[in-house]
């Protein structure tokens, strides 16, 4: 089974655009309604009988069940008797939004990330529809409930044999913006390793260093619009909060974070396609950026985007060029020689390599990538075996999956054990 999502800008009228800032308004009040009713049942269980506060203290019956998504699901049925504008919404819609809840409590619970947050005006972003009609794709545009038929500014045509499963509307600065859940039931073998090996070891000083002896310097996304941001909002602070004016430019500053986001974006997906153009095998380092992140370089961290790249976008290309993509251990690999696997300390300070061992001299990011590309030779050594190295087989279903989706012209050979 494959699954994909995507996006399409959506061209809506004037009535089309009320409908859908309606819809949005509708989903936040039921998001903050069931989020209240989730945090008053855990406030009512957080101080124990004999130490309540002097002041006050939220108190419900002990035998009161905890509000999860079935209950909610069915008091939100209940409650369209007393508050009408509920039934203007799809009742669906609201359930996915319950649904969505539902997994940012369990998140927190098992301390994956931060408590749910209360959504102010403007806040809630998107809302989706989970179940769509077989023939919803018109050329003209897209058929959705209580919207009708919404123009969309196709940039690539749908293949026969996708079926939409679901539909998220969702509000950008730049406008609205349709994500369709595509599904085709097709077998997808899973890419062998095979071909020509390349090591990636990322970094700021550059974004990527090569086994093969590539380095390439870290665009600098922020610093490009970073003088227009901040006239931005030094603008915005001298307005009045919720003004129109301040409304003008909180949109004017989305559209500038916008562009670029989509500009990294676009280069990480340009860098991908070359890296697979030339790799028949591409392994990285198993890191965590989220740690890295929080650091002295945070800032410079998030805007060279090497969690989006190495986590998201190289692996769905490598996917897609029948490239095989595999993490290896990240412990020590700038503290190895790649020629005689001798440990050589260093610090962050010492760009060069030197081994005194054998005397090799090169990069040490790029020492550092051919270890991590010996690293991954040597996992799929053991996990394969070298003798069944080699073999191949035709895989006709996702050839022809590919021909039709990505264009592709040519055979696509996938080596297995």
């Amino acid at each position: 089974m494959l699954n994909m999502t995507w996006e399409f800008k959506l061209e809506p009228t004037a009535e089309q655009v009320s409908g859908i800032e309606d819809i949005l308004d509708v989903c936040r009040n039921v998001w903050n309604f069931a989020l209240r009713e989730r945090k008053d049942w855990l406030d009512s269980r957080k101080s124990p009988v004999n130490a309540c506060s002097i002041r006050q203290e939220f108190i419900l019956p002990v035998d009161a069940p905890f509000p999860n998504y079935a209950r909610q699901c069915k008091s939100l049925t209940a409650a369209k008797a007393a508050f009408p504008r509920l039934k203007t919404v799809n009742a669906q819609v609201l359930q996915q939004v319950i649904r969505k809840l539902e997994a940012s409590w369990e998140s927190w619970r098992l301390k994956r990330s931060g408590f749910p947050r209360f959504k102010k005006p403007n806040r809630m972003r998107s809302f989706s529809f989970p179940q769509m009609l077989k023939h919803c794709i018109t050329p003209a545009g897209i058929k959705l409930p209580q919207l009708g038929l919404v123009k969309v500014r196709w940039s690539r045509e749908i293949p026969d044999r996708f079926e939409v499963k679901q539909a998220r509307i969702v509000r950008k600065a730049s406008g609205y913006f349709v994500m369709l859940s595509l599904q085709a039931d097709v077998a997808i073998p899973a890419t062998m390793p095979h071909g020509h090996p390349v090591g990636i070891d990322v970094g700021l000083e550059y974004f990527l260093s090569t086994s093969d002896g590539e380095q390439v310097k870290r665009p600098r996304f922020f610093n490009e619009l970073h003088r227009k941001l901040k006239l931005l909002q030094r603008r915005l602070k001298r307005k009045q909060k919720g003004s129109a004016h301040w409304l003008k430019l909180q949109k004017r500053i989305g559209r500038v974070h916008q562009r670029i986001a989509d500009t990294r974006k676009d280069w990480h997906f340009k860098l991908a396609y070359h890296l697979c153009d030339e790799a028949g095998m591409v392994f990285v380092e198993d890191l965590d950026f989220r740690i890295m992140a929080k650091g002295m370089l945070g800032k410079h961290m998030l805007d060279a985007g090497l969690g989006q790249f190495t986590n998201q976008v190289l692996p769905w290309v490598c996917v897609k060029r029948d490239v095989f993509y595999g993490k290896v251990e990240a412990r020590g690999t700038s503290q190895e020689c790649p020629d005689c696997r001798a440990e050589v300390r260093k610090d962050l300070s010492t760009r060069i390599h030197h081994c005194h061992n054998c005397g090799s001299i090169k990069p040490r990011d790029v020492a550092a990538a051919q270890v991590i590309s010996a690293r991954g030779q040597r996992v799929v050594e053991i996990a394969c075996g070298v003798e069944a190295a080699g073999a191949e087989v035709t895989q006709s279903s996702w050839l022809a999956v590919k021909q039709e989706i990505f264009g592709a012209t040519q055979g696509i050979t996938t080596h297995i054990a």
